[in-house]
């Protein structure tokens, strides 16, 4: 492992419960980064609360303050890079990233989505998922591209749909899983084992072909 931690940024919109699963895996050792920002497009989001309690500078930008959404996409993304992350996490961050401002972070973002991509890419997603008759829901994080949570997959977590279940319950039974699915990926990253190409994802140098499953301890590695 490099003796140089990575340096992270975190963009949330909302209660921050996929950070506080960072924060906590880093405090338990399991994860060696180094937070140097988090960042909402809400002021009001309880995510930029946790960051402060944690030390951890915060940003807060209003798309209302903007002429259109590039604008306020290419002023956000120009302040994390000026925060020296190198790697970008969207932990609930609930907008579309203009194509152009991502361009220079290609390989470096990562998301966490709630659904077993490529099933149902946006919003609604346990909603979909009952309304499909799924008997199997899940999460996905996967490498950030400008086609809406359509980047390469790493990882997903995969839960059984039971028959008395609705969107709260699913919800609910999920995130448990999300909140170890998203510190374990972005500890390959810290590692160095996990790495973006033009092919995608490599896992220890090597193309990976599927994405990886969460299991009962952790990551079921190639």
């Amino acid at each position: 492992m490099s003796a140089t931690p990575l340096k992270v940024a975190v963009l949330a919109s909302g209660r921050g419960s996929n950070l506080a699963a960072l924060l906590a895996a880093r405090d338990r050792g399991e994860l060696p980064v180094d937070f140097v920002l988090v960042g909402s497009d809400k002021a009001s989001a309880h995510a930029l609360q946790l960051a402060k309690a944690a030390g951890i500078a915060t940003l807060a930008l209003s798309p209302r303050n903007y002429p259109d959404r590039r604008s306020f996409d290419l002023d956000l993304l120009a302040r994390i890079a000026a925060s020296g992350a190198d790697i970008l996490v969207l932990a609930g961050f609930m907008r579309v990233l203009d194509g152009e401002a991502l361009a220079p972070w290609i390989g470096r973002v990562i998301n966490i989505h709630p659904s077993l991509l490529p099933k149902y890419r946006g919003l609604h997603t346990h909603r979909r998922a009952l309304e499909a008759g799924d008997r199997e829901h899940g999460a996905s994080v996967h490498y950030v591209t400008a086609e809406l949570d359509g980047g390469p997959l790493i990882a997903q977590a995969r839960i059984t749909v039971h028959p008395d279940d609705d969107e709260d319950t699913l919800a609910q039974r999920l995130l448990p899983l999300e909140h170890r699915l998203l510190p374990t990926v972005l500890s390959l990253m810290a590692s160095r084992r996990l790495r973006w190409s033009d092919d995608g994802a490599q896992l220890d140098g090597q193309p990976l072909r599927t994405p990886l499953a969460l299991g009962e301890h952790g990551l079921h590695l190639p």
